[in-house]
């Protein structure tokens, strides 16, 4: 089974930057779709971002325009470039890995599979 791990959380001022990222333990692309989720304070965890098995992207709507998902070339790490940062993206991000579904819009993650341990970000007012 595929073991994640995240980096690259942090703390950041508002409309600054971060970028995660996630190694997998194996190859992904065109075998697992790759996810990021988010749980913020009060809210129940969110899709982010995913990379579907054929290289398409999906964001979740709070997100769109600001944030971009991609993986390396060798196609073992999964980045989330985060760019015009809110107070409200503050929480601890997620990095997972499904080979049957890559849903995040509207979706807690239930079905994803395999998950990261999980990176924190605090971006302050």
């Amino acid at each position: 089974q595929v073991q994640l791990v995240e980096s690259g959380g942090g703390s950041v001022q508002s409309g600054g930057s971060l970028r995660l990222s996630c190694v997998a333990s194996e190859y992904t692309y065109g075998t697992y779709c790759m996810a990021w989720f988010r749980q913020t304070p009060g809210h129940e965890r969110e899709g982010v971002a995913a990379i579907d098995t054929d290289g398409s992207t999906t964001y979740g709507d709070s997100v769109k325009g600001r944030f971009t998902v991609s993986q390396d070339n060798a196609k073992t790490t999964l980045y989330l470039q985060m760019n015009s940062l809110k107070p409200e993206d503050t929480g601890m991000y997620y990095c997972a890995a499904d080979p049957f579904g890559c849903t995040v819009v509207g979706s807690d993650g239930y079905e994803y599979n395999y998950w990261g341990q999980g990176t924190q970000v605090t971006v302050s007012s």
